[in-house]
């Protein structure tokens, strides 16, 4: 236990900085590492302040009519290269980057915000911006057009241009703030006789505050000294060291719950409270470390750039799976505990009622478990809007896929729907006994796709439930575990009958293992050229027993008819030799 939860947290680090490597190489924006971060208060008093309602005039097809923009700050300079979307940013980026605040802040439309906002405060809304793009948007510089139109150069084969129309607005990046998603954009716009220009959107601008409130520089990023800032493989020292130490102050934090937890719940006298101390134990512990980790490194260490974007998507997808191992193992933890502590022996057949509530435990165990395995999966993808797109393209065109997924899928669905036929059907449950192509076994569990069929010779039979459902079989234990079989001997034409019945009356009252519901019935079913075939029968209360008897009633019998008159009743051949007169006189 204790070797597989270092190597979970160790991974969990190995991920962290083999991202970063890599992102190293595919930074898109910039790198921003400084002590004086702008502070969280934000820059306007919203309590004295109004801020100001959208000032859109009309909607002309390229662009937005307002009727003011930045009257606190001013209009661009004539030398600020606005007129494309992809200038914009970069006259944003290229001004941020250099820490030349106030000129970037030319990019944005604070026209939502109160009249009296100054070019100082403009200047750290601009900074807030930045250091929230460098720390959760990977630009897609591609998708950004260098036309003043905004559409997207498209070339054809035969070098003609595309028709479309003029673009007033563009989506440069996508930010999930308390479950909702805010869209940055930015958006073309004409003022008085200025010609059109693209700005950051107002709306855009206005979330400013809440998202460097959400996702502004953690404790520790004001906190670290400058030599700490040293940079190894382009990342401050002072965070992987960091990092380092949540890894294993999660790490001491998780044994100490599962110390605490062991100590607790071995003290009890009650079997299930001490289950729960050895099953329940280890995961909690490391889904309570993993779980620290991630609050610990959320609160207190920041990473930059699409390193950033990558690393906290990996975290969480290792979280909520920590935490759907968690509940899947105290679903299993119940209903073990339910079967092993709430339901008789099934070993005997005639205990119908505790092996059917085994097999609807069996398979509700698996199905509630495939449930939140889904579940789990859903919420991991529901955190990333770039698989909801995805999965929106996927359905869009969705012809070829969804039939080969279908025909692939069908098998395995088709056994998992079997399985929930055969816990509401009940053709068969664990314990039954039950021919299957000539084999006898029981059935020793029902799984998600399959039953595993022990047979007499402790064979593992691996049955598709799907054969279950569509195929006939042998269940001898369907309705009652009580069971009759035969006994067939071959004896003599001339064998007294009547002393055979009487002999195996005799031999069955013997016989702890008969249940008596059946009488001992013997009769001649059939005949061949050579011997008569009798047939007696016996009952016990489930195959197992009946089995055993009959074999043992059988050698008894057996013997019987092969001492009775000296073996004179055994089954035998006959030859008759007639001698001619001819030989006679000889």
């Amino acid at each position: 236990m204790k070797h597989s939860y270092i190597s979970t947290l160790l991974a969990i680090t190995f991920v962290v900085f083999s991202i970063h490597i890599q992102a190293q190489q595919e930074e898109d924006s910039t790198h921003l590492e400084k002590t004086n971060l702008p502070k969280k208060e934000s820059v306007i008093n919203s309590d004295k302040e109004n801020y100001r309602s959208n000032p859109i005039e009309e909607y002309n097809e390229a662009y937005y009519v307002l009727g003011r923009l930045n009257e606190s700050i001013g209009l661009p300079a004539s030398e600020y290269n606005l007129q494309t979307p992809q200038a914009t940013l970069e006259h944003f980026i290229a001004h941020a980057r250099n820490e030349k605040y106030e000129e970037a802040a030319y990019a944005l439309n604070f026209n939502l915000f109160p009249s009296n906002l100054s070019k100082k405060d403009a200047g750290i809304l601009a900074e807030k911006l930045y250091f929230v793009l460098n720390q959760r948007v990977k630009i897609n510089w591609s998708d950004l057009s260098d036309r003043p139109d905004g559409q997207i150069d498209i070339s054809t084969t035969t070098n003609q241009a595309v028709a479309g129309k003029p673009r007033r607005s563009i989506v440069f990046g996508e930010i999930d703030l308390n479950n909702k998603d805010v869209v940055l954009r930015l958006q073309r716009v004409k003022f008085k006789n200025y010609g059109a220009f693209w700005l950051i959107s107002a709306n855009t601008v206005e979330n400013i505050e809440p998202l460097y409130e959400f996702y502004g520089p953690r404790k520790l990023d004001r906190m670290m000294p400058d030599w700490a800032r040293v940079e190894i493989l382009g990342m401050p020292i002072w965070k992987p060291v960091g990092t380092l130490i949540l890894i294993l102050l999660s790490y001491f934090l998780g044994k100490c719950l599962i110390y605490v937890f062991r100590k607790l719940f071995l003290k009890s006298d009650k079997i299930w409270v001490n289950n729960i101390s050895n099953r329940l134990s280890k995961p909690a512990g490391i889904t309570f470390g993993i779980l620290i980790f991630y609050i610990l490194l959320n609160e207190l260490i920041s990473f930059t750039g699409s390193f950033a974007t990558t690393l906290y998507a990996i975290l969480l997808i290792i979280v909520i799976g920590s935490i759907t191992w968690l509940i899947m193992r105290l679903i299993d933890f119940l209903m073990v505990h339910v079967a092993e502590n709430k339901i008789g022996d099934t070993n005997p057949e005639e205990n119908s009622e505790a092996r059917m509530m085994l097999t609807y435990i069996s398979v509700a165990r698996r199905i509630v478990t495939f449930v939140v395995i889904i579940v789990g999966a859903s919420i991991i993808l529901s955190q990333f809007r770039s698989l909801e797109k995805l999965g929106i393209s996927l359905l869009a065109s969705a012809g070829v896929a969804t039939v080969i997924l279908g025909i692939a899928a069908q098998s395995t669905l088709g056994n998992i729907i079997a399985g929930i036929q055969i816990a509401i059907t009940r053709p068969a449950r664990i314990g039954d006994t039950i021919i299957i192509e000539d084999d006898w076994g029981y059935v020793e569990d029902i799984r998600f796709t399959y039953m595993v069929v022990r047979t007499w010779d402790l064979r593992r039979l691996i049955v598709p439930l799907k054969f279950i459902i569509s195929n006939t079989f042998e269940n001898w234990s369907m309705t009652s575990a009580h069971q009759i079989r035969p006994i067939m001997l071959y004896a003599d034409y001339r064998i007294d009958v009547e002393k055979v019945r009487k002999k195996f009356k005799e031999l069955l009252e013997q016989e702890e293992s008969w249940d008596k519901d059946h009488p001992p019935v013997v009769q001649v079913v059939d005949v061949t050229e050579k011997a008569i075939q009798i047939r007696a029968l016996c009952s016990s209360k489930d195959a197992t027993h009946t089995w055993d008897l009959h074999c043992v009633l059988r050698e008894k019998l057996v013997k019987f008819i092969s001492e009775l008159e000296d073996g004179m009743h055994l089954s035998k051949s006959r030859v008759v030799i007639k001698n001619s007169p001819e030989n006679a006189e000889k």
